[in-house]
Parts: structure tokens; sequence; C-alpha cells
């Protein structure tokens, strides 16, 4: 009875490791998937359950500022499109990256002040809140989609094997929106009003990137300069998918874009992992 006793009271007991939870930070991600899933599929709903709006709103708004930027740029500034291409395609094919990376960066930077209270009552890790807002900005993407194969059945323009590739530029469009937005949104926990910076930098970065133009416009020596903007490359590439040859991808360029992603991304996740550990207390 005795070592029956004995045993039980060894397999009931609770062993508290020091350090335990950050040495298995990264399999509790996939511990924690289907939180993941729960978090992306309310977000999802918020948007769109029982309302046509959030359909609308991801159409109507990339249309209507490509729409804009053919008006002024190609009509008006009278700036060449890539190659044989209509400049509307060649502004939209822009805009669907764009659309991808300012929303997952908006989203993502104010994703722990907007879940504060779950925050505060139970752990789990927290880089799973940025990360599942970006589904609901993926979601927008396709169906902005839509309104892309539409031109391109008026236009009579069929895209080249290219088109495989694309799934590689979404992917990049998502880092180069995931690394900013785990340090924006960790500093927000801190600091709130770096949550109203975001529009401004979202909207300046329009205008700075290749989106209204093609990045064959910026003089020669300047392009290596122009391409530490990590969505030259990402908005080449998704112009080099969907137009084909004639929007090349500048490789010195998009070289350059794929370090600065990365430095983002490892500088973001190293910030976001620095403060996560008083979230819960200052939230």
């Amino acid at each position: 009875m005795k070592n029956l006793f004995s045993t039980r009271s060894k397999e009931s007991l609770l062993v508290i490791e020091s350090g335990r939870t950050e040495k298995n930070y990264w399999a509790d991600l996939w511990r924690y998937r289907e939180l993941f899933v729960i978090l992306a599929w309310r977000d999802l709903s918020v948007r769109y359950k029982q309302t046509i709006v959030g359909i609308l709103w991801a159409i109507i708004r990339p249309f209507l500022t490509m729409v804009v930027f053919t008006v002024i740029f190609g009509r008006i500034a009278k700036l060449p499109s890539d190659g044989s291409a209509p400049y509307a395609l060649m502004v939209f094919a822009a805009m669907l990256p764009w659309s991808l990376f300012s929303n997952a960066l908006s989203e993502s930077s104010i994703s722990l002040i907007s879940n504060a209270n779950l925050i505060s009552k139970v752990y789990f890790p927290r880089m799973i809140m940025p990360v599942a807002t970006i589904v609901t900005a993926f979601v927008d993407f396709l169906i902005s989609f839509v309104i892309l194969i539409g031109m391109m059945i008026f236009y009579h323009f069929v895209p080249g094997w290219q088109l495989l590739l694309l799934p590689c530029f979404i992917i990049m469009a998502l880092l180069a929106s995931l690394g900013p937005g785990l340090w924006i949104t960790a500093l927000n926990v801190k600091y709130r009003d770096f949550r109203y910076v975001i529009p401004f930098v979202v909207q300046f970065g329009l205008y700075i990137s290749p989106v209204g133009f093609s990045s064959k416009v910026v003089p020669e020596q300047w392009r290596l300069l122009y391409s530490l903007n990590p969505m030259v490359g990402v908005i080449d590439g998704f112009r080099w998918c969907i137009l084909g040859g004639d929007s090349p991808i500048y490789g010195p360029g998009f070289l350059l874009g794929l370090a600065v992603i990365a430095f983002f991304l490892w500088l973001g996740v190293s910030r976001f992992r620095k403060m996560e550990k008083t979230f819960a207390d200052i939230i």
C-alpha cells in the first residue's frame, strides 16, 4: 500500500522548471495552433459576418486607388507603362501586394491592445495574435484578386508561366509586414501613441513605392538605393508574375529587398520576444 501511494504521488508531481517557457516557446506556438485558428476566424467573422460592407470595401478601395493613379500618372503625367501592358492593369498589379502589406501591417500593429483582456488573464505565446490578424488581410487580398482576373479578361491579357511563382511574392509581402508589425504592436503596449503613426506611415509609403508608376522610371543610379524600400522588390515581383516579360525584375535591388525584409523580420521577432514578458503587467 505504501509503495502504491508513493507511485501515485510521483505520477501527480508537478515539476516547475526555471526557463521552461522560454525553451519551449516555439513549440508552444504549434501547440496553441487551435487558438490561432480561433482568433483568425473571430477576426474574419467580425469583418464579414452578416455584412456586405466588408467585402465591398476590400474591392472598392484598391479599385478607386487604381483609377486615381491611372488618371494622375498615366493620363496627366504621361508616365510609361511596363511594355505593352495597359496602365490600369500595371497599377492594379501593384495595388494587390501593397494592400496586402498595408492591411497586414495595420492590423498586426494593434493586435495586442485590441486583445488586452485576453492577455491579462491567460498564458499563451503572444506572437499568435499579430500573426493571426494577417489572415484577414490575406482574405481581403483574395477578394481583390477577383478584380484583377476581371481586368485581365477585359484587356484580353493572358499571363505567362511566371504566374506560378506568385505565391512566393505573396509570402514576401506578408513577411515584410510581419517584421515591423511585431515590433510596433509591442511598442503599442507601452506607448499607445504609436497606433496613430501607422496610418501616416502607410499612406506615405504608398506614394514612395512604385504603385502608381513603374520602378523603371527611377534613374538607374538611384535604383539600388530605392530598393531599400522592401516593397519595391515585392511589387516588381508581382508585376513580373502577372505581366510577364514586360515587367522584368531588377536583380540587385530584389536581393537587397530580401535582405531588408529578413533584417526587419529578425528585428521584429527579437524586440517582440524581449518585451513580451511585460505585456500582462502594463497592458
